[in-house]
């Protein structure tokens, strides 16, 4: 298969996968604009304003980036997770498996799709976001690295789940028992300065810790753990994640009978 060829079938991928959720955006574009708004309210408006200051910033500045960031990495991931399950449950991942087109442009093209919902609904909140606070960018180049890592990483995490799940119900148990506890302890709503000694050192272990707080730094230039090393670890995630995709895919896991 020639790199034309390649190409063709690439943005084919793309357009189908982009197709898919915005068909449907009042399902898949609205609800986390709708929650977000609900967070804001609650949290920024409500309870912010008796908290106060918080990193030398107001509660609901500190908070923006964090949620900002729980509805690109939530999008990012159910969207590939609901997308290759589909396709497995419909049979038609089986046509793709016998053309030509290699694992990685099959990869390339679920998480594009679920990498384009992220930082769609990522703008989307942002500007909702715009409505209750004053946002400002520290570092440009910092927050669109750490935005399009964290997708692509969650958009692969959606696809390993999206390749082991056997039924319906298999697509709910990673976000509903891992995925949204970690994002909640992951400093979104608080600094983890604020907690004991010990668990301060448990939060270390929490991966979308890194994530909430270097996109953080990006936006507000404030963060609770060292930014270059956050940094290197989403790169490394991303890169680990890649390659153990890619290998599930040419073993066939979840797919060839």
């Amino acid at each position: 298969m020639n790199f034309q060829k390649q190409c063709i079938a690439y943005q084919t991928m793309v357009v189908k996968e982009v197709g898919r959720f915005m068909r449907i955006w009042v399902q898949t574009l609205v609800p986390p604009a709708i929650s977000m708004t609900l967070y804001f309210v609650i949290f920024g408006n409500l309870i912010g304003s008796r908290i106060g200051e918080m990193g030398g910033f107001t509660y609901m500045q500190y908070i923006a980036p964090g949620i900002i960031m729980m509805s690109i990495i939530n999008n990012a991931y159910s969207n590939v997770v609901s997308s290759f399950f589909g396709a497995k449950f419909q049979k038609h991942i089986e046509e793709m498996l016998v053309s030509p087109i290699p694992n990685h442009l099959i990869l390339a093209g679920y998480i594009t799709g679920g990498v384009t919902r992220g930082l769609l609904v990522g703008l989307i909140v942002s500007i909702v976001a715009l409505f209750f606070t004053e946002l400002q960018v520290y570092s440009y180049t910092l927050m669109f690295g750490v935005v399009l890592f964290t997708s692509i990483l969650f958009s692969l995490g959606g696809m390993i789940n999206g390749i082991f799940a056997k039924k319906f119900d298999d697509i709910s148990i990673i976000p509903t028992f891992i995925l949204t506890p970690l994002t909640y302890l992951g400093g979104v709503f608080y600094s983890i300065d604020l907690l004991p000694e010990f668990w301060q050192k448990v939060s270390l272990f929490n991966p979308i810790l890194y994530m909430v707080n270097a996109f953080r730094y990006g936006m507000l230039g404030v963060s609770d753990i060292n930014v270059g090393y956050a940094f290197s670890m989403i790169c490394l995630f991303t890169v680990a994640l890649s390659v153990f995709c890619l290998f599930l895919l040419n073993r066939g896991t979840g797919i060839k009978q």
